[in-house]
């Protein structure tokens, strides 16, 4: 195995069980490594630290065992399985999708694997792990089993080609690696229906963290008028929609998206006549509506995705909710979301303060959002806690 010799007082944040090793911190590399090349990590005295994935960019190894294990199908089984166990223990109660890897949060590193009613779509985000998928599906097989009818395995997908390394990408292609399952796909959240396609849809078909957020709206809605904007699949309207709202409005500028948002409510109401889908930018929607709502989902993509945008982003999110305050009614409810990992939760929360201050209306924090708990943070590597969102009521 190619080894990598970090600088004297570089180990102490592997040490600290950070899964990240930045190029600046290694001295030499011994075996010249590749890209997606697995490398065992050493402190400046040669004591060993960590094995992992090495990519020749600013990080320059994501770490995926702190052991010297041998790296072979069982290695990545047994850790497959853990993360398996801890779904199991969660009250999932009518659901049939979750996600099963969520990266550095599970000990992998650039992989991601949602479970959608049978069939499991991977996508990975280095090199390594996509290098590894033989393995991983390998063990996806055994831990599920075959489809029967306790539920079971009945395809593998693999969508990477857009989140892997361009150079690398070009020689790859999204596609089955186990089984082949025609979309749309049928799923259930808290016994609401989804229609999922994982080869058009965004990330990897559907928004499955916020799952727990949209069970929390349903208790607002009943009665409500409520609009959903950047609904994209109509999560939060369909939910809001079968606790009986009086009107429910999703917003999204894509037709692609209002389309899904569409099916969606239909798989769950025929004909929903208190629900309408508007296709329009968001910000344009809220500056020209005349109404107000006595419910409102703001959750926009990701703002800033590094950084150097972060600035950006912060008055993008400020200028968004200053409109959307305007728009809410006294007494009504406003769930407002930033799932910019680069955006914390203490700055988040500063913003949503500032633009609740420059539309002048009085807010109080009925409830501090998050992921839901099958996208676990590394307590080693608070990044991984990139959803963030308020329930703020308004007066």
């Amino acid at each position: 195995m190619k080894t990598i010799h970090l600088k004297k007082g570089k180990e102490i944040p592997v040490k600290r069980f950070h899964p990240w090793i930045f190029s600046g911190a290694i001295y030499k590399q011994e075996g010249k490594p590749i890209d997606g090349d697995i490398v065992t990590v050493v402190d400046y005295q040669q004591n060993f630290l960590a094995i992992g994935h090495y990519y020749s960019g600013s990080i320059a190894v994501k770490i995926f065992s702190f052991e010297q294990n041998e790296i072979n199908n069982n290695f990545w089984e047994e850790k497959l399985r853990s993360a398996y166990n801890l779904r199991q223990l969660l009250p999932l109660e009518n659901t049939n999708c979750y996600r099963l890897v969520h990266g550095e949060g599970d000990g992998f590193p650039g992989l991601i694997i949602d479970w959608y009613n049978g069939v499991a779509v991977f996508q990975a985000h280095t090199i390594g792990m996509h290098m590894a998928k033989e393995a991983i599906v390998s063990a996806l097989k055994s831990i599920y089993g075959p489809q029967n009818s306790n539920g079971g395995l009945i395809g593998i997908y693999d969508k990477s080609a857009e989140t892997l390394p361009k150079n690398y990408a070009a020689n790859i292609s999204n596609g089955f690696l186990y089984g082949d399952v025609p979309v749309p796909h049928q799923v259930q959240e808290n016994g609401v229906n989804f229609m999922i396609n994982w080869q058009t849809g965004q990330k990897t078909g559907f928004f499955l963290d916020q799952r727990d957020n949209r069970k929390l709206l349903q208790g607002f809605s009943k009665g409500k008028s409520v609009l959903n904007a950047f609904c994209y699949s109509g999560g939060f309207s369909a939910y809001a929609l079968l606790a009986d709202a009086k009107e429910v409005i999703s917003v999204d500028s894509s037709a692609k998206a209002i389309a899904l948002a569409e099916q969606n409510i239909e798989a769950n109401l025929k004909k929903a006549i208190n629900s309408q889908c508007v296709e329009s930018d968001v910000m344009e929607y809220l500056k020209k509506s005349e109404r107000s709502f006595e419910v409102m989902v703001l959750d926009p993509p990701a703002y800033a995705k590094s950084m150097d945008a972060r600035h950006r982003a912060l008055q993008a999110y400020k200028r968004l909710n200053i409109e959307g305050l305007k728009k809410v009614a006294k007494g009504g409810v406003l769930f407002t979301f930033s799932c910019s990992q680069v955006v914390d939760r203490e700055l988040f929360y500063n913003t949503i303060v500032a633009a609740a201050l420059e539309s002048n209306r009085q807010v109080r924090v009925l409830h501090h959002l998050s992921q839901g708990a099958d996208h676990p943070v590394n307590a080693f590597h608070p990044e991984g806690s990139y959803l963030k969102g308020l329930v703020l009521y308004v007066e």
